[in-house]
Order: C-alpha cells, then sequence, then structure tokens
C-alpha cells in the first residue's frame, strides 16, 4: 500500500529523487547535466502533476507541451528520460500502469540543417582563410580540428605535454569541461576516446613552433571561459570569407573523416581515430558516403569483369 507522502508527491519530486539515487556519480557530469535540464523542464510544464495521477493521457499532454518548442528528436530525448524513471516506478507498485505505452511523439518543425560537412576543394579554400598568428588562436583551432577530427572538448583540454612531436602524435586522454563557469577537466566520453592520433608532418612542425614557450602543462587554447557559440560564429565568418557552405564546428569533424573515406581508408582506422566506441557507430554515421563509394565500387568490378573472356 502506497504511502501518504508517494499519493501527494509530486511526478517532478519523484523524478529528482531518481535522478540522484540512480544518476548522480554513475554518469558522466555532461550526461547528469542533462539530466537535470530535463529536470528543470518538467518542472515548468508540470509543476502539479502528481506521481500518482500520472496516466497516458496526462503524460501525453505533457510531451505534446514540450514539442511545441522542440523538434521531434529533442523531445524522443526528453521522453526516453523520463520513461527510464517511469518503469522504476512502475516496477515500485508506485504506478498502476505503464502511462508510456504506445505514446507519440510530437516535435515543431525542423529547422534548416547546416551541411554536415565540406568537401576537399571547399575545406582547403576555409583553411586558405585562416590567420595563423604567433599565439593560439581559434584560426588554429580549426586548423586542428580540421586535421584530426578531435571534439571541441578534447580539442580545448589539449596542453603541450599531450603532443609527441618527435612521433608527430597527439595523446587524447581528457576533455574540458566547458559548460561550467570554471571549467576543468574531465573524462572522455568513452574509453575507446582515448586515443593516440598521427599528425601529418607540417601541423607537427606548426604546434611545436607555436607552443614552444608554453608550459607543458598549459592549456594551449582555455585562456578565459570558452563557449561553443563563439568558436562557431568564428567559423561562420571564415566560410562566409572563403566563399564555402557555413559549416558547424562539429561538421568540421565529419569533413576529417568524410575525406578519409574518400581517400580509401578502412571504417575500422576512421573508427579508431574518431574516438568512437564501435565501427557500427562510424559506419551509421557514413552511411551515405559509403554506400556512395559502393555503387562506384560495383561500376568497377562490372567494367573489370566485362573485360574477361
Amino acid at each position: 500500500m502506497r504511502t501518504k507522502r508517494e499519493k501527494l508527491q509530486y511526478f517532478h519530486e519523484y523524478f529528482a529523487e531518481w535522478i540522484d539515487v540512480y544518476k548522480l556519480g554513475a554518469v558522466r557530469p555532461i550526461t547528469y547535466q542533462k539530466y537535470q535540464m530535463t529536470l528543470r523542464r518538467l518542472v515548468e510544464l508540470a509543476p502539479t502533476l502528481k506521481l500518482s495521477e500520472l496516466d497516458k493521457r496526462s503524460y501525453q499532454l505533457l510531451l505534446n507541451d514540450y514539442a511545441l518548442t522542440h523538434e521531434r528528436q529533442t523531445t524522443m530525448d526528453f521522453h526516453h528520460q523520463l520513461k527510464c524513471a517511469i518503469m522504476d516506478a512502475l516496477d515500485e507498485g508506485l504506478l498502476k500502469a505503464d502511462p508510456t505505452r504506445k505514446v507519440i511523439i510530437k516535435g515543431k518543425a525542423p529547422t534548416k540543417k547546416k551541411p554536415k560537412f565540406l568537401n576537399q576543394h571547399e575545406l582547403q579554400s576555409l583553411l586558405n582563410a585562416l590567420t595563423l598568428e604567433d599565439e593560439p588562436n581559434w584560426d588554429w583551432f580549426i586548423l586542428l580540428v580540421a586535421k584530426t577530427g578531435l571534439r571541441f572538448s578534447e580539442a580545448l583540454a589539449l596542453t603541450p605535454q599531450d603532443f609527441d612531436f618527435e612521433q608527430q602524435k597527439i595523446k587524447i586522454t581528457k576533455t574540458w569541461n566547458y559548460k561550467i563557469a570554471d571549467g576543468g577537466f574531465s573524462d572522455t566520453k568513452n574509453f575507446s576516446s582515448k586515443r593516440i592520433l598521427q599528425i601529418d608532418p607540417k601541423l607537427c612542425v606548426q604546434f611545436s613552433d607555436l607552443t614552444k614557450n608554453m608550459a607543458n602543462d598549459e592549456l594551449i587554447f582555455v585562456k578565459n571561459r570558452v563557449f561553443n557559440s563563439i568558436v562557431n560564429v568564428h567559423l561562420k565568418t571564415l566560410c562566409e570569407k572563403s566563399g564555402v557552405p557555413v559549416i558547424s564546428l562539429h561538421s568540421l569533424r565529419h569533413t576529417h573523416a568524410s575525406l578519409l573515406i574518400y581517400a580509401g581508408v578502412s571504417i575500422a582506422s576512421i573508427a579508431k581515430r574518431l574516438g568512437h566506441s564501435s565501427v557500427t557507430t562510424t559506419q551509421e554515421t557514413y552511411l551515405h558516403i559509403i554506400q556512395e563509394l559502393e555503387n562506384q565500387d560495383n561500376d568497377k568490378i562490372t567494367q573489370h569483369l566485362a573485360m574477361l573472356g
């Protein structure tokens, strides 16, 4: 039998407790922050919805309200986080039935997406527009991401001691938590993200010169608080200046990977370079490019076989 407190408990109160019990210390800080964001939206949208009153209709209305200002995929993510807590409430006997059963996920019309990557000619035009000064700046940062495929937080966390200039390699062991005011080092996205990247000789010499007067443990790019949006605005300006499609910083990572695929580098090697947890992730992300190359290979195969006998 449920206690009086359980009958009167608001859904957002249960969700807040559930986050502390099951997620605090068990997920990466950035993931925990996403749960906290979901909690804040839940309080805004359903401040008086009691857990005991949560049913299929009230839950659908909650998702519908959220979907008015979010795209379908974001609404799906919101739903998935809430559903995990709801399933535990169901197991605990706090709910009589699953309110998420056959739920309908809606969302506002998606905004126009930026291109996911540049072709080789476009990337070269972008790199030609960079102003590489004697001190680290965001142009240096963009060059590094374009040539390594590093994630934003991984590149921010780099110090001179992460470079092995003799072997022409970069060691990725950490990230920089730019989403909090004071920043700080955090773990990598997953175990596979800890990796060693080979870099080209020119980039190696450039960064050797760039960091020669820096302390080994000094952050190369972070001097004050960094916002992803600031770097993306700078990249947008460079794209417009060089006459190429406007892309995001993360799209430079996609560009790096796509050019390697077109160059014939194996998916396994690209997955390792990007720090993906599995080759499947790489295949799914770049499926359209892989299929395009397969079609080209099929043409080559049939042409070759037609020449036989």
